[in-house]
Protein backbone atom coordinates (compact mmCIF):
# COMPACT_ATOMS: atom_id res chain seq x y z
CA UNK A 1 0.00 0.00 0.00
CA UNK A 2 1.29 3.12 -1.34
CA UNK A 3 1.68 6.08 1.64
CA UNK A 4 -0.49 8.76 1.41
CA UNK A 5 1.25 11.74 -0.24
CA UNK A 6 -0.46 15.42 0.47
CA UNK A 7 -0.58 17.58 -2.65
CA UNK A 8 1.36 20.85 -2.83
CA UNK A 9 -0.69 23.61 -3.28
CA UNK A 10 0.23 25.94 -6.14
CA UNK A 11 -1.45 28.91 -7.94
CA UNK A 12 -3.19 26.92 -10.70
CA UNK A 13 -3.84 23.69 -8.51
CA UNK A 14 -5.51 26.90 -5.54
CA UNK A 15 -7.94 27.21 -8.87
CA UNK A 16 -8.79 24.16 -9.38
CA UNK A 17 -9.20 22.80 -5.83
CA UNK A 18 -11.88 25.81 -5.10
CA UNK A 19 -14.49 24.22 -7.09
CA UNK A 20 -17.44 22.28 -5.27
CA UNK A 21 -17.05 19.99 -8.18
CA UNK A 22 -13.47 18.79 -7.91
CA UNK A 23 -11.21 17.98 -4.93
CA UNK A 24 -7.42 17.76 -4.59
CA UNK A 25 -7.57 14.52 -3.09
CA UNK A 26 -8.84 12.85 -6.43
CA UNK A 27 -6.20 11.15 -8.55
CA UNK A 28 -7.69 12.75 -11.75
CA UNK A 29 -9.50 15.98 -11.98
CA UNK A 30 -10.99 16.82 -15.39
CA UNK A 31 -12.76 20.75 -15.73
CA UNK A 32 -14.17 21.40 -18.75
CA UNK A 33 -11.77 19.82 -21.19
CA UNK A 34 -12.10 20.46 -24.78
CA UNK A 35 -10.27 18.77 -27.51
CA UNK A 36 -10.58 19.24 -30.96
CA UNK A 37 -8.97 17.84 -34.48
CA UNK A 38 -9.19 20.42 -37.33
CA UNK A 39 -11.02 22.70 -35.59
CA UNK A 40 -13.94 19.54 -35.36
CA UNK A 41 -14.24 18.50 -31.48
CA UNK A 42 -13.12 15.09 -30.44
CA UNK A 43 -14.12 15.68 -26.62
CA UNK A 44 -16.78 18.78 -25.53
CA UNK A 45 -16.58 20.50 -21.76
CA UNK A 46 -15.80 17.14 -20.38
CA UNK A 47 -16.05 17.40 -16.27
CA UNK A 48 -14.54 14.58 -14.44
CA UNK A 49 -13.09 13.41 -11.20
CA UNK A 50 -11.90 9.85 -10.43
CA UNK A 51 -12.17 8.22 -7.37
CA UNK A 52 -9.61 6.27 -5.40
CA UNK A 53 -8.35 2.98 -5.17
CA UNK A 54 -11.20 1.81 -8.15
CA UNK A 55 -11.05 0.24 -11.92
CA UNK A 56 -12.37 2.49 -13.73
CA UNK A 57 -14.00 1.44 -17.51
CA UNK A 58 -14.25 4.23 -19.87
CA UNK A 59 -16.92 3.03 -22.40
CA UNK A 60 -18.51 4.41 -25.84
CA UNK A 61 -19.00 4.22 -29.41
CA UNK A 62 -16.00 4.07 -32.03
CA UNK A 63 -15.42 7.65 -32.52
CA UNK A 64 -16.50 8.95 -28.72
CA UNK A 65 -12.90 10.25 -28.05
CA UNK A 66 -11.83 7.00 -25.37
CA UNK A 67 -8.65 7.29 -26.10
CA UNK A 68 -8.42 11.00 -27.20
CA UNK A 69 -9.22 11.67 -23.20
CA UNK A 70 -6.52 9.41 -21.88
CA UNK A 71 -3.86 11.36 -24.37
CA UNK A 72 -5.24 14.13 -23.49
CA UNK A 73 -5.06 14.06 -19.82
CA UNK A 74 -1.24 13.20 -20.41
CA UNK A 75 -0.72 15.70 -22.86
CA UNK A 76 0.24 13.81 -25.78
CA UNK A 77 -2.39 15.33 -27.51
CA UNK A 78 -3.09 19.58 -26.77
CA UNK A 79 -6.24 20.53 -25.50
CA UNK A 80 -7.81 23.39 -26.78
CA UNK A 81 -9.47 24.06 -23.21
CA UNK A 82 -10.06 22.89 -19.78
CA UNK A 83 -7.83 21.70 -16.84
CA UNK A 84 -6.51 18.44 -15.42
CA UNK A 85 -4.86 18.04 -12.42
CA UNK A 86 -3.74 14.72 -10.76
CA UNK A 87 -3.27 14.91 -6.88
CA UNK A 88 -4.63 18.78 -7.55
CA UNK A 89 -1.10 19.15 -9.07
CA UNK A 90 -0.38 19.41 -13.02
CA UNK A 91 1.12 16.32 -14.77
CA UNK A 92 4.42 17.53 -15.04
CA UNK A 93 4.54 17.49 -11.27
CA UNK A 94 2.84 14.20 -10.44
CA UNK A 95 3.67 12.34 -13.68
CA UNK A 96 6.56 10.14 -11.28
CA UNK A 97 3.23 8.53 -9.68
CA UNK A 98 1.47 7.99 -13.53
CA UNK A 99 1.55 4.83 -15.25
CA UNK A 100 0.25 4.35 -19.34
CA UNK A 101 -0.13 1.53 -21.18
CA UNK A 102 -1.00 2.48 -24.97
CA UNK A 103 -2.90 0.47 -27.62
CA UNK A 104 -0.88 -1.85 -28.87
CA UNK A 105 -1.06 -1.50 -32.60
CA UNK A 106 0.68 2.31 -31.81
CA UNK A 107 3.88 0.56 -30.83
CA UNK A 108 6.85 -0.01 -33.34
CA UNK A 109 7.18 -3.88 -31.90
CA UNK A 110 10.26 -4.33 -34.84
CA UNK A 111 12.78 -2.20 -32.43
CA UNK A 112 15.17 -4.61 -31.42
CA UNK A 113 14.92 -4.82 -27.32
CA UNK A 114 13.81 -8.36 -25.36
CA UNK A 115 10.78 -8.07 -23.00
CA UNK A 116 12.99 -7.37 -20.17
CA UNK A 117 14.35 -4.51 -22.13
CA UNK A 118 11.25 -2.71 -22.40
CA UNK A 119 9.80 -3.75 -18.43
CA UNK A 120 13.29 -1.76 -17.25
CA UNK A 121 12.10 0.81 -19.07
CA UNK A 122 9.23 1.88 -17.43
CA UNK A 123 12.04 2.34 -14.66
CA UNK A 124 13.87 4.75 -15.90
CA UNK A 125 13.15 7.55 -13.70
CA UNK A 126 14.18 5.16 -10.85
CA UNK A 127 17.11 4.30 -13.13
CA UNK A 128 17.87 7.99 -14.39
CA UNK A 129 18.46 8.67 -18.05
CA UNK A 130 21.44 7.03 -20.29
CA UNK A 131 22.76 5.11 -17.18
CA UNK A 132 22.89 1.36 -16.60
CA UNK A 133 20.41 -0.60 -15.50
CA UNK A 134 21.58 -2.01 -12.23
CA UNK A 135 20.79 -5.79 -11.31
CA UNK A 136 18.62 -4.67 -8.87
CA UNK A 137 16.20 -2.94 -11.61
CA UNK A 138 16.51 -5.96 -13.50
CA UNK A 139 15.51 -8.21 -10.84
CA UNK A 140 12.19 -5.78 -10.49
CA UNK A 141 11.85 -6.10 -13.60
CA UNK A 142 11.43 -9.86 -14.01
CA UNK A 143 9.69 -9.67 -11.18
CA UNK A 144 7.13 -7.43 -13.03
CA UNK A 145 6.78 -10.52 -16.27
CA UNK A 146 6.67 -12.78 -13.45
CA UNK A 147 3.59 -11.26 -12.47
CA UNK A 148 1.82 -11.37 -15.64
CA UNK A 149 3.15 -14.50 -16.93
CA UNK A 150 6.08 -13.72 -18.92
CA UNK A 151 9.04 -14.46 -16.83
CA UNK A 152 10.11 -17.61 -18.94
CA UNK A 153 10.16 -14.92 -22.01
CA UNK A 154 12.62 -12.47 -20.38
CA UNK A 155 14.98 -12.51 -23.09
CA UNK A 156 13.04 -13.10 -26.17
CA UNK A 157 13.05 -10.04 -28.80
CA UNK A 158 9.52 -8.55 -28.31
CA UNK A 159 9.23 -9.07 -32.38
CA UNK A 160 9.30 -12.99 -31.71
CA UNK A 161 6.39 -12.77 -29.29
CA UNK A 162 2.52 -12.48 -29.56
CA UNK A 163 0.01 -9.92 -29.73
CA UNK A 164 -1.09 -11.82 -26.29
CA UNK A 165 2.56 -11.79 -24.98
CA UNK A 166 3.41 -8.27 -26.25
CA UNK A 167 0.48 -6.38 -24.31
CA UNK A 168 1.47 -8.54 -21.38
CA UNK A 169 5.24 -7.21 -21.49
CA UNK A 170 3.51 -3.74 -22.05
CA UNK A 171 1.52 -4.26 -18.36
CA UNK A 172 4.49 -5.60 -16.84
CA UNK A 173 6.30 -2.27 -18.16
CA UNK A 174 3.61 -0.09 -16.53
CA UNK A 175 3.64 -2.35 -12.93
CA UNK A 176 8.13 -1.58 -13.51
CA UNK A 177 6.89 2.51 -13.45
CA UNK A 178 5.47 1.42 -9.28
CA UNK A 179 2.80 4.54 -10.44
CA UNK A 180 -0.32 5.31 -8.16
CA UNK A 181 -2.72 6.06 -11.25
CA UNK A 182 -2.65 3.90 -14.50
CA UNK A 183 -4.03 4.61 -17.86
CA UNK A 184 -4.63 1.81 -20.06
CA UNK A 185 -5.65 2.07 -23.43
CA UNK A 186 -7.90 -0.97 -24.91
CA UNK A 187 -5.79 -3.65 -23.33
CA UNK A 188 -7.86 -6.65 -24.01
CA UNK A 189 -8.18 -5.57 -27.49
CA UNK A 190 -7.25 -8.77 -29.70
CA UNK A 191 -5.69 -10.92 -26.78
CA UNK A 192 -6.53 -14.51 -26.08
CA UNK A 193 -8.55 -15.94 -22.76
CA UNK A 194 -5.80 -16.48 -21.15
CA UNK A 195 -4.07 -13.06 -21.12
CA UNK A 196 -7.72 -11.57 -20.57
CA UNK A 197 -7.44 -13.51 -17.25
CA UNK A 198 -3.91 -12.43 -16.77
CA UNK A 199 -4.51 -8.25 -17.06
CA UNK A 200 -7.69 -8.76 -14.91
CA UNK A 201 -5.87 -10.31 -12.11
CA UNK A 202 -3.46 -7.71 -12.37
CA UNK A 203 -5.99 -4.87 -12.33
CA UNK A 204 -6.86 -6.42 -9.27
CA UNK A 205 -3.90 -6.54 -7.41
CA UNK A 206 -3.12 -3.29 -8.58
CA UNK A 207 -6.49 -2.07 -7.16
CA UNK A 208 -5.55 -4.20 -3.78
CA UNK A 209 -2.77 -2.58 -3.38
CA UNK A 210 -4.38 1.05 -3.45
CA UNK A 211 -4.01 1.67 -7.10
CA UNK A 212 -6.67 3.63 -9.08
CA UNK A 213 -6.67 2.52 -13.06
CA UNK A 214 -8.32 4.07 -16.11
CA UNK A 215 -9.12 1.69 -18.84
CA UNK A 216 -10.40 2.17 -22.64
CA UNK A 217 -12.59 -0.97 -22.91
CA UNK A 218 -15.13 -1.79 -25.66
CA UNK A 219 -16.43 -4.93 -24.18
CA UNK A 220 -19.71 -4.15 -22.57
CA UNK A 221 -20.80 -7.41 -21.53
CA UNK A 222 -17.61 -7.44 -18.98
CA UNK A 223 -18.06 -4.11 -17.45
CA UNK A 224 -19.75 -4.93 -14.43
CA UNK A 225 -17.26 -8.09 -14.15
CA UNK A 226 -14.08 -6.00 -14.32
CA UNK A 227 -15.21 -2.67 -13.06
CA UNK A 228 -15.96 -0.75 -9.86
CA UNK A 229 -16.83 2.66 -11.98
CA UNK A 230 -17.77 3.46 -14.81
CA UNK A 231 -17.81 6.86 -18.12
CA UNK A 232 -19.72 6.88 -20.11
CA UNK A 233 -18.68 8.62 -23.35
CA UNK A 234 -20.03 10.01 -26.69
CA UNK A 235 -18.01 13.39 -27.10
CA UNK A 236 -19.23 14.00 -23.64
CA UNK A 237 -19.88 12.86 -20.67
CA UNK A 238 -23.21 11.04 -20.52
CA UNK A 239 -22.95 9.81 -17.13
CA UNK A 240 -20.12 8.75 -14.37
CA UNK A 241 -19.97 6.87 -11.56
CA UNK A 242 -20.38 3.53 -9.59
CA UNK A 243 -20.87 0.70 -12.12
CA UNK A 244 -24.25 -0.71 -10.39
CA UNK A 245 -25.50 3.06 -10.56
CA UNK A 246 -24.47 4.47 -13.72
CA UNK A 247 -24.23 0.65 -16.06
CA UNK A 248 -28.09 1.14 -16.96
CA UNK A 249 -30.10 0.56 -20.18
CA UNK A 250 -31.49 4.43 -20.11
CA UNK A 251 -27.47 5.35 -19.83
CA UNK A 252 -26.44 2.89 -22.81
CA UNK A 253 -29.62 4.18 -25.22
CA UNK A 254 -28.45 7.75 -24.25
CA UNK A 255 -24.54 7.26 -24.94
CA UNK A 256 -24.75 4.61 -27.98
CA UNK A 257 -28.04 6.06 -29.73
CA UNK A 258 -30.20 3.23 -31.75
CA UNK A 259 -27.19 0.94 -31.71
CA UNK A 260 -29.50 -1.98 -30.56
CA UNK A 261 -27.52 -4.38 -31.47
CA UNK A 262 -24.79 -3.45 -29.21
CA UNK A 263 -26.81 -2.75 -26.84
CA UNK A 264 -28.80 -6.10 -26.84
CA UNK A 265 -25.15 -7.88 -26.34
CA UNK A 266 -25.06 -5.59 -23.02
CA UNK A 267 -28.01 -6.91 -21.45
CA UNK A 268 -27.31 -9.68 -20.00
CA UNK A 269 -24.59 -7.63 -18.15
CA UNK A 270 -26.82 -5.08 -17.26
CA UNK A 271 -29.01 -7.39 -15.80
CA UNK A 272 -26.39 -8.85 -13.91
CA UNK A 273 -24.96 -5.78 -12.79
CA UNK A 274 -28.80 -4.83 -11.65
CA UNK A 275 -28.80 -7.72 -9.36
CA UNK A 276 -25.25 -7.20 -7.88
CA UNK A 277 -23.76 -10.36 -9.50
CA UNK A 278 -19.99 -10.49 -10.51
Amino acid sequence: MTAAVHPVRTPHAEGLAERPEHSPESPLSIHAMTVAYHRKPVLWDVDYDAPSNRLIAIVGPNGAGKSTLIKACLGLVPRASGQVEFWGRSYRQARARIGYVPQRESVDWDFPVSALDVVCMGRYRMIGWCRPVSKAHKRAGLACLERVGMRDYAHRQISQLSGGQQQRVFLARALAQEADLYFMDEPFAGVDAATERAIVEVLRELREGGKTVVVVHHDLQTVPEYFDHVILLNMRVVAAGPVAEVFTNDNLHKTYGGRLTLLSEAAEAVARAAKGEG
